[in-house]
């Protein structure tokens, strides 16, 4: 396995366009639509987050899909900032809530977990 393994994520949601505007006033960023790959069902929604796919990281979207529910599970997507404490500081305002404000992991830095408007626990971390 090469190292930094995950190169996509999907985050599922029931409300597109309530899970959109979440999305863009927490990170401060604008999602773009993108069509279903050839061979998925049409039915299929998805929202890009800003991507630079020959880049480090990770890609990913938001997605409407049938038959798929958004909220806790056993998967956590964190999302890097400059300092998680800002972008923690948007969720309230957005329509989400905070689950563990900014907590220290040592050396490794920051973390803060939050809860979308779709039920999604994600988390935000930060060197600082």
């Amino acid at each position: 396995m090469k190292p930094n393994p995950v190169v996509w994520f999907e985050i599922h949601v029931n409300d597109l366009e309530r899970a959109r505007r979440f999305y863009e006033a927490v990170f401060q960023c604008q999602l773009e639509p993108l069509p279903a790959p050839e061979g998925q069902a049409s039915g299929n929604e998805m929202l890009a987050f800003p991507m630079d796919m020959p880049g480090s990281g990770a890609a990913g979207t938001l997605v409407k899909m049938e038959g798929v529910a958004p909220g806790g599970g056993g998967t956590l997507v964190y999302f890097g900032c400059e300092d998680c404490a800002v972008e923690q500081g948007r969720v309230v305002a957005a329509g989400g809530q905070i689950h563990k404000p900014k907590f220290s992991i040592g050396p490794y830095g920051h973390c803060a977990l939050v809860v979308d408007t779709e039920g999604n626990c994600i988390g935000l971390h930060s060197m600082q």
